[in-house]
């Protein structure tokens, strides 16, 4: 009957015969220390020697192990020993193996060991049912699951393979790892029992009380709760969802911080926010994002994205506080804008937009020393429009594409009807220039007149109807009798260029030029061994000692290094 043999396994013996036929050492023979009662087989045990305890174990030793049982069956012409019954195995003061049964092969120094096996350390506690113990190469591997306990977590496997010099096990197929304040599974692990560090590959998921991290290559710190994901990473966290190329975590300072292409969800107030860095503060409740940073508001058919050099949302969800810094720009259908920065509320449903502000409702430019946009708080739509101080209206004439359609005054205020702005009305020292024209598109005259309020009724964002209030003093002229220069009111400055008319304009040059930052271990192996000896000898690593200061993004390390 033909037996398949797993690939680890393979892999081992494959090694472990390439390692003997270049160890050119004269192996040495198993010594007997204590034999006691002694008698032979040759039917069942042809040239063997039979060994059984009486008020003391048999003891055998072997270049530093010595190795107790009940019964020992020793075939001293192949240096090797069939040990059965409370075996132990002892090498050195550091490591201890107790199992059933113990076949040791003395000329290459593999120990196999069945039945309740137990490998222990100063560091650490393996159990298995079957266990390999390589003492040349100082490897112990099992594939028919096996359980490691430390102080810090409970580790359970398939497939283990633990590296005694390097206190460093490699766990393959439903890795999973219990501690009291998170749950850990993985396809394969690399964990260092000293530190406790576990490295992972493949699908990995961490679930605590307050987060659960996804990603399929990552480092955790199971200490302190603390790492970071380089592949597929995702972390809810705070009712948000933040992923990206690379994403780190840090449980102690309630923080989270993530690098190049990310997004972050909030899953209550419907919100995303995109951009190339992003940090979460979840003490705070805000997020900070910088790189090409966008917030979009998800709403029905017509979400709102707005940009600005920095981002910052802050506050609880019923009370969140949106604010772009800098080379603010928002952008939704029919309406954009842009200015120094935006200032938004949740609980008040007003949008400020700050220093220098200019919005554009379809064709129509309008500016003012602050622009307001106020929102419904049930149906979350566009409620309301304030133009504050100097406020002012211009539309490129449609049909003679020459002539400027303007209306100033003091204020504005706008009407929104299902999104879409309806109602204009401008109050004190209002003026107006309106081009006029017939059914067949030809001009009338053009309407210049001043009083005291106008109303202005929108259609298809286009100006459908004028109503002068309280003493108007205008003429409509015929275009001759009009001069260009009178044609234009003062304060008028026409800026459609910068009119932002896809969700893609409110970046800049800038913005879409920005090298990302080289994330170490995504298109490029890391020697984890390595990586693993220089955090430990780094007093800075911001894993495992973070500084009060603004944190070092432990995966941004130099091309160097790689």
């Amino acid at each position: 009957m033909l037996r398949c043999t797993s690939i680890g396994t393979l892999f081992f013996f494959i090694s472990f015969s390439i390692f003997c036929q270049e160890n050119t050492e004269e192996p040495k023979q198993i010594n007997i220390v204590y034999g006691a009662n002694f008698t032979k087989n040759e039917t069942e045990y042809p040239g063997a020697s039979i060994f059984s305890k009486d008020e003391r174990q048999v003891q055998f030793e072997h270049q530093g192990a010595d190795l107790w049982c009940d019964v020992a069956i020793y075939f001293q012409r192949e240096n090797r020993l069939e040990a059965i019954g409370n075996v132990l195995l002892k090498q050195g003061d550091s490591v201890e193996m107790t199992a059933k049964k113990i076949n040791y092969q003395g000329d290459v120094k593999l120990a196999k060991a069945w039945g309740d096996v137990v490998l222990t350390n100063a560091d650490m506690t393996l159990k298995t049912d079957t266990l390999r113990l390589d003492r040349i190469n100082q490897e112990a591997y099992y594939q028919d699951n096996g359980t490691v306990i430390d102080s810090a977590n409970t580790l359970t496997s398939k497939i283990g393979r633990y590296f005694m010099e390097l206190k460093k096990y490699q766990f393959l197929d439903s890795v999973h790892i219990k501690n009291p304040e998170y749950i850990l599974d993985s396809e394969q692990l690399d964990y260092y029992t000293t530190s406790k560090n576990a490295y992972m590959y493949g699908p990995s998921t961490i679930v605590g009380e307050t987060y659960k991290i996804y990603c399929e290559r990552g480092f955790y710190d199971t200490k302190v709760e603390s790492g970071y994901g380089i592949k597929n990473t995702k972390i809810n966290y705070n009712n948000r969802i933040v992923e990206g190329d690379s994403v780190y975590f840090n449980k102690a300072r309630e923080f989270a911080s993530a690098t190049n292409n990310i997004t972050v969800t909030d899953t209550i107030n419907n919100g995303v926010i995109r951009a190339h860095y992003a940090e979460v503060h979840k003490a705070k409740d805000s997020v900070f994002a910088t790189k090409r940073a966008v917030s979009i508001l998800v709403q029905e058919l017509d979400s709102l994205y707005v940009h600005g050099d920095t981002l910052m949302v802050t506050g609880k969800p019923e009370a969140r506080i949106t604010r772009a810094f800098r080379n603010a720009k928002f952008y939704k259908k029919d309406l954009s804008g842009k200015c120094d920065s935006i200032h938004s509320e949740e609980n008040t449903g007003i949008t400020q937009l700050i220093k220098n502000p200019i919005i554009w409702n379809g064709a129509n430019q309008m500016t003012g020393d602050s622009i307001h946009l106020i929102s419904n708080l049930e149906t979350e739509k566009l409620d309301s429009l304030k133009v504050l101080e100097n406020a002012f209206i211009v539309s490129l004439d449609s049909i003679s594409k020459t002539g400027y359609n303007q209306a100033k005054g003091i204020n504005l205020y706008g009407q929104f009807i299902e999104n879409e702005l309806k109602i204009i009305d401008l109050v004190q020292n209002t003026e107006v220039v309106y081009y006029m024209y017939n059914d067949d598109d030809e001009l009338i005259g053009i309407d210049k007149t001043v009083c005291s309020s106008i109303r202005i009724t929108m259609a298809n964002n286009d100006v459908e109807d004028l109503t002068f209030y309280t003493n108007p003093d205008g003429t409509i002229y015929t275009e001759a009798n009009l001069p260009e220069n009178s044609r234009i009111l003062k304060g008028f400055l026409w800026r459609g260029d910068e009119r932002i008319l896809t969700k893609e304009d409110i970046f800049d040059e800038d913005d879409n030029n920005i090298e990302l930052v080289t994330i170490r271990g995504i298109d490029n192996p890391i020697d984890i061994d390595a990586e693993e000896e220089e955090r430990s000898q780094n007093e800075n690593d911001p894993v495992n000692n973070i500084p009060n200061n603004k944190v070092t993004d432990p995966r941004k390390k130099s091309s160097s290094k790689q």
